[in-house]
């Protein structure tokens, strides 16, 4: 039997409209837009490292600022990701990468345990990328992890490029998602945990 690992949730509010809908088990393609570039870009990472598809329409109040969109996408994804793996039966639960790139290293640790966490460990050389303000990807991996019950642990071990430094954390996180989300034969209908419930 093939389980549809596939979810598409819409999310409005006097800022932000969005809808996202997420292939667990895609080919690693991104379409659609946030209309924050570089936020896009990352999302990218997400999508190609993690090898999920992710679809993402949105209209956001980014003439005030991006802290909306960011905030509100990485809500509204984390509501679509515990959609798509629904009980988790079968689940690996953990996943964990090293990214480099160049001279940037990063570590991503997920635990699926149902337990919103974000514990980072992260200094940027630059308060900004571009236009995009750093601040704001810890706004997107906490609506993440509040709304997936996720508990992400994000740690940059050296860098000096600001946008290295961001790239080898969404590339990581990716890996880590693709990873945990990954199906474990031998879990075949059981729950990950030593208690049989997360």
């Amino acid at each position: 039997m093939t389980i549809q690992r596939i979810a598409e949730v819409e999310r409005n509010t006097s800022e932000t409209q969005i809808k996202i809908k997420v292939n667990l088990d895609g080919k690693g393609k991104l379409t659609g837009e946030t209309g924050v570039p570089f936020l896009d870009h990352m999302l990218d990472q997400i999508a190609r490292h993690g090898v999920i598809d992710l679809d993402i329409q949105c209209t956001g109040d980014t003439h005030i600022d991006d802290h909306h969109t960011v905030e509100d996408t990485g809500i509204t994804l984390g509501q679509a990701l515990a959609k798509a793996w629904g009980d988790k039966k079968g689940l690996t639960r953990y996943g964990h990468s090293y990214v480099p790139l160049d001279e940037a290293l990063s570590r991503v640790v997920i635990d699926l345990s149902g337990r919103p966490g974000l514990f980072e460990r992260v200094t940027y050389t630059r308060a900004t990328i571009g236009r995009f303000d750093v601040d704001l990807f810890t706004e997107f991996f906490r609506g993440l992890v509040n709304h997936a019950g996720m508990t992400l642990h994000i740690e940059n071990l050296y860098g000096t490029n600001a946008h290295h430094q961001a790239e080898t954390i969404f590339k990581a996180f990716g890996r880590a998602l693709r990873m945990a989300v990954s199906i474990d034969e031998r879990m075949q209908g059981q729950m990950p945990s030593t208690k049989g419930s997360l």
